[in-house]
């Protein structure tokens, strides 16, 4: 079978994407610009969503986290670093904006409360395994003997 004419749809296909992708590095300001595309994309990763909530203003859909996300690309490109730039952030709404806020004070409690749980629920269990099989050893009679 002729596998000609499959190759040539599959480059007539593939060279119109490769022409569209990516900006080229020889361009002026090129890599300017995906650097700050960079560090916009880890800033947004950071910072929660107001609307979902549960997302980044970087996976969120909504306007607002679109909003969002050019303040980050202009605070950046004027020169903020990534930390004055989450500070703006947490001076308009609150350390909740960040998704993985600093472990201090009353957020502290969100990374020691699992490591407690989990030591409690240990030492419950050894407990109660030491409860159940002291009243089975106390008894005297081997379970192995047989009675007259």
């Amino acid at each position: 079978m002729n596998r000609w004419p499959f190759v040539a749809l599959l480059f007539l296909f593939l060279l119109p994407a490769h022409a569209v992708g990516a900006p080229r590095q020889d361009e002026p300001g090129a890599a300017a610009d995906s650097a700050l595309e960079a560090a916009v994309r880890a800033v947004a990763s950071q910072i929660r969503c107001v609307v979902c909530q549960g997302l980044s203003i970087q996976d969120s859909p909504s306007d607002l986290a679109r909003e969002m996300k050019q303040i980050v690309r202009d605070q950046l490109a004027a020169g903020r670093t990534p930390e004055e730039v989450k500070e703006y952030f947490v001076a308009r709404y609150g350390e909740w904006i960040l998704l993985d806020p600093p472990a201090r004070g009353f957020n502290l409690a969100v990374h020691v409360l699992p490591i407690l749980s989990l030591v409690a629920g240990a030492v419950v269990g050894v407990l109660t395994r030491r409860w159940t099989r002291a009243p089975a050893e106390e008894g005297g009679a081997d379970p192995g003997e047989t009675l007259p």
